[in-house]
């Protein structure tokens, strides 16, 4: 049975900070992993916001380059990511995400395998070519996008954090030890 809901804080909904909606449901996701519940059970809306999230992290952190290097370059991951930057709005950021896989499918599988496989620190031509930083001048904020691609999705439910571990309980069918 799937869990059919995104359940998001209502401290996260009043803040000012989107990225406090993202991190809501982030820490839903893992708490759900750490249940060992399977991610086809997880609401693939939420998981998809996760994953943008991952994605939006790594540029910032380290550019494409990290993203790339810390994700392994994992097929299934980058076509949620298209999914989701398109279904978010961020069309910008997915003519970019474009544009840099396209360096890496040009790329030979044995450059590309070294560069996954090394270090990302140091002399590293394969990363130098991967930085892009368009990212950090387009006029479109994929962290309030995400944000409220989640507040406005249908699935969504604003709930206070004991509610959210009833729900949850629920669902795995026994307590949850709260930290």
């Amino acid at each position: 049975m799937e869990f059919g809901r995104i359940i998001i804080s209502e401290t996260a909904v009043n803040s000012e900070n989107p990225q406090d909606i993202i991190n809501s449901n982030i820490s839903v996701i893992n708490l759900m992993r750490e249940e060992k519940i399977d991610d086809d059970l997880i609401h693939e809306d939420a998981l998809m916001s996760y994953y943008l999230d991952y994605y939006a992290s790594k540029y910032i952190q380290g550019n494409f380059a990290q993203f790339v290097h810390d994700s392994k370059w994992n097929k299934e991951l980058n076509e949620l990511i298209e999914e989701g930057l398109a279904l978010i709005g961020a069309e910008k950021h997915l003519a970019l995400f474009q544009e840099n896989a396209k360096k890496i499918r040009l790329m030979s599988n044995i450059k590309l395998d070294k560069f996954l496989k090394g270090k990302f620190e140091g002399v590293n031509p394969v990363r130098d070519m991967l930085i892009n930083d368009t990212f950090f001048e387009l006029d479109e904020n994929l962290i309030a996008l995400n944000a409220n691609f989640l507040k406005s999705h249908p699935d969504t439910e604003v709930l206070s954090v004991d509610e959210m571990f009833e729900v949850l309980e629920e669902f795995v069918g026994h307590e949850i030890k709260r930290e």
